[in-house]
């Protein structure tokens, strides 16, 4: 039986590294810690899901408000273990999510995704997520 839970140590943050890496290849496990913590600092929450004490699935995410979308959670970041893909690890934490963004009084839930990730999109679609804009970025 799976469990999720909030990271909240540093053990807990180095277990979640190895999956994250997966979605986040630039990053560095000597800076991971650190970067959770910092990102914390404004909000960021770690959130995972073990099952059989090995970590399958993360999501990073944060609770905001803006004008457009009222209380929203955004999930920066949502992966399951590529070789536990496929066993429901990924529909259970999102499920997760959406439950923790209702108990936070949150009006939607909300995420961006790289245009080259057509598996996640069809799992976002699954999930019954809608593409409701176009996110914009310029380098600087």
């Amino acid at each position: 039986m799976y469990h999720i839970a909030l990271a909240v140590s540093e053990r807990e943050f180095d277990r979640c590294f190895p999956i994250m890496l997966e979605l986040r290849p630039h990053l560095l496990a000597s800076k991971f810690v650190q970067q959770v913590q910092r990102q914390q600092q404004n909000g960021y929450q770690l959130a995972y899901l073990d099952d059989q004490e090995l970590v399958k699935a993360v999501a990073g995410f944060r609770l905001s408000e803006c004008l457009a979308s009222g209380k929203f959670l955004y999930v920066d970041d949502l992966v399951t273990r590529s070789s536990d893909r496929s066993h429901g690890y990924g529909e259970a934490l999102f499920q997760w999510l959406i439950n923790y963004a209702r108990a936070h009084n949150c009006q939607q839930l909300s995420l961006d995704s790289g245009v080259q990730r057509f598996i996640a999109h069809r799992f976002y679609f699954r999930q019954r997520m809608e593409i409701t804009s176009h996110h914009f970025a310029l380098k600087l």
